[in-house]
């Protein structure tokens, strides 16, 4: 236990010295995106949800997207949760929950975008239906094959870890192109 709250000492304090965007563990990360997270990310379940929710959501225009990001939100603080549960119900879904409890705690949260930004699987419930606002689906999707975006690391009050989001697109093996992202929360404190 003292060996963690040393390290989480350690942590606190590269991150109080280091310039707001700079992350210390990007070596780290960009190595974990490019073997263990493309692996997953890459693999054929994920990749038809993501072009099965393409071919649905390819007509959406900005008020369907927003009334369906309304109607995530007004979820998430519910008892009743249909959007989200039909969501976490899918196999891809599935299969981002059991990477993530067998990861021994290195990703907190495993999730999935197509197109348009819009959750297509995740591991746990996410705040908002659509991403496309956002810089983990901006700088991935939207830059091209091969592109990795990590947010700053930050301490999640929830679990008194440290983490940082490792964002990347998803391409369609068939022809290279950009299908849709994924973003992993990953704990910076077991990087190996």
């Amino acid at each position: 236990m003292f060996k963690n709250l040393m390290k989480g000492a350690a942590l606190v304090a590269i991150l109080a010295c280091s310039p707001a965007s700079a992350n210390e563990f990007a070596d780290g990360l960009n190595a974990l995106a490019k073997n263990q997270i493309k692996a997953f990310a890459q693999s054929a379940d994920v990749v038809a949800a993501i072009k099965a929710q393409n071919a649905e959501t390819a007509g959406y225009d900005e008020a369907e997207i927003l009334k369906l990001d309304n109607k995530w939100r007004a979820e998430a603080d519910a008892d009743s949760q249909p959007m989200i549960d039909g969501v976490l119900a899918r196999p891809a879904s599935e299969a981002l929950a059991k990477i993530r409890e067998d990861s021994d705690g290195l990703y907190t949260e495993i999730f999935v975008m197509d197109a348009k930004g819009l959750n297509v699987a995740q591991s746990d419930p996410t705040s908002d239906y659509w991403q496309g606002d956002e810089a983990k689906w901006q700088k991935t999707y939207q830059v091209g094959p091969d592109a990795i975006h990590l947010s700053e690391v930050e301490e999640d009050e929830s679990t008194q870890t440290f983490q940082s989001q490792v964002s990347m697109s998803i391409t369609d093996p068939a022809d290279g192109s950009v299908i849709g992202a994924i973003t992993v929360g990953v704990n910076v404190e077991l990087l190996p």
